[in-house]
């Protein structure tokens, strides 16, 4: 930063090259994101894109059957995380130029996951996890609808229907499961015009009942120390509530609250990132690394964060987190395929239902990206997080719970 300033302060007579000074510290961590974000997408993407990703893809797993689910694990959750970024389309920008590129390439993917002609067909209906995924990907479609939905042609737009309809077999659990449910429908609902409305009701009802106060829902009737409501449930619910809103409006209230909770679920993420950039490795999936911080990087992409959180902080925040889980050495295999582990390679960190392409989760951190190069949030000096100017000795405001 240091360095930066001093740049700035010798090119101070010129208007251009002072602000590309104040924001090409926001510039620079906005080109790592990208970078790494597409290098986490490409084995996925690029392989099925040829109709190659189970003949590719390795499927590290500690069950034996992760195979029947581990291809729409991966590409679900990936697309779900990169869709902002794809939403703000093509220009003629490199970056623009460099989304072009992966917008074709969901494309073909989206074809070829969803024909059930296709080689790479996914498993949709058959188990329980395909539900899990196939509500990742409605949250994609439904993130991107102009760059991912609106191009397709109408063949793979209804064989996309009918995989998402077929996931209908799968009876979710009573937890955050309920969620992937009323994804699913609120996806077809916006997408299609016709959904069961009664599992998106059952959904939200439930979710409102297990609130259990401070920001925070129990997965099911039971608190979980753990980053679910990161994770899933926060997020979620508050896209399926938006879907509701957007067709009565009857539905504003309950969305409003959401996004209240939600921002003091943020508050608290933010606080739980140490001044080294770690956080507290506590509860179930911690395999999907970054993606422990879905919530935050949803409220920063939704300009809502509380007041006293400036974006800057939270980019900083972010970044570095990114940073230091992906130059930990064994993040990836040979390939270029994420393995198992919070820091490296730590195959102990997976529960049974963890594979390679559970992995794919991490991606939701990406969300930020949807802000365009241009927008505050990745301009400016980067600012100390809560934790980092706490143990600086800095004075902060006090944290106390909100309801």
């Amino acid at each position: 930063m240091r360095f930066i300033k001093i740049i700035c302060i010798a090119f101070s007579m010129s208007v251009a090259a002072t602000t590309y000074c104040q924001t090409n510290e926001g510039q620079q961590e906005r080109a790592y994101l990208i970078k790494t974000m597409t290098a986490i997408a490409n084995p996925v993407l690029n392989a099925l894109s040829k109709n190659e990703l189970k003949k590719k893809m390795p499927v590290e797993a500690k069950a034996d059957d992760r195979q029947n689910y581990t291809y729409l694990e991966a590409f679900g959750r990936l697309l779900s995380g990169m869709a902002p970024w794809l939403e703000l389309g093509a220009d003629s920008t490199e970056e623009g130029r460099l989304r072009a590129k992966y917008i074709q390439l969901a494309e073909i993917c989206l074809d070829n996951a969803t024909n059930p002609s296709s080689p790479d067909y996914m498993n949709f209906n058959k188990g329980s996890q395909p539900l899990v995924d196939a509500a990742f990907l409605a949250e994609a479609l439904l993130r991107a609808p102009q760059q991912l939905w609106q191009p397709l042609s109408d063949k793979t737009k209804q064989n996309i229907i009918q995989a998402l309809q077929s996931s209908r077999v799968i009876k979710p659990y009573e937890s955050n499961w309920l969620l992937f449910s009323a994804m699913i429908e609120a996806a077809l609902l916006k997408l299609d015009g016709h959904c069961d409305t009664s599992r998106i009701i059952y959904a939200v009802n439930k979710h409102e009942e297990w609130y259990k106060g401070d920001g925070t829902y129990g997965d099911g009737p039971n608190f979980h120390w753990d980053y679910y409501n990161s994770f899933v449930i926060q997020p979620m619910l508050i896209e399926v509530l938006d879907v509701l809103q957007s067709k009565d409006t009857a539905w504003n209230n309950l969305y409003n609250t959401a996004i209240k909770r939600a921002q003091r679920y943020a508050a608290v993420q933010e606080r739980l990132i140490s001044p080294e950039a770690t956080y507290p490795p506590i509860g179930r999936s911690l395999a999907y690394r970054f993606g422990a911080f879905h919530l935050l990087s949803k409220m920063a992409l939704m300009e809502k964060l509380p007041a006293y959180i400036t974006p800057q902080q939270v980019r900083a925040a972010l970044y570095n987190v990114v940073k230091k889980q992906v130059s930990m050495p064994g993040t990836f295999d040979n390939n270029g395929w994420l393995q198992i582990g919070i820091a490296g390679h730590q195959p102990g960190i997976g529960e049974g239902y963890i594979s390679t392409g559970s992995l794919y989760l991490c991606s939701e951190a990406f969300l930020i990206l949807g802000l365009p190069s241009s927008h505050h949030f990745w301009n400016g000096d980067d600012e100390d997080w809560t934790s980092k100017k706490i143990w600086k000795g800095v004075d902060v405001q006090t944290d106390h719970a909100e309801d």
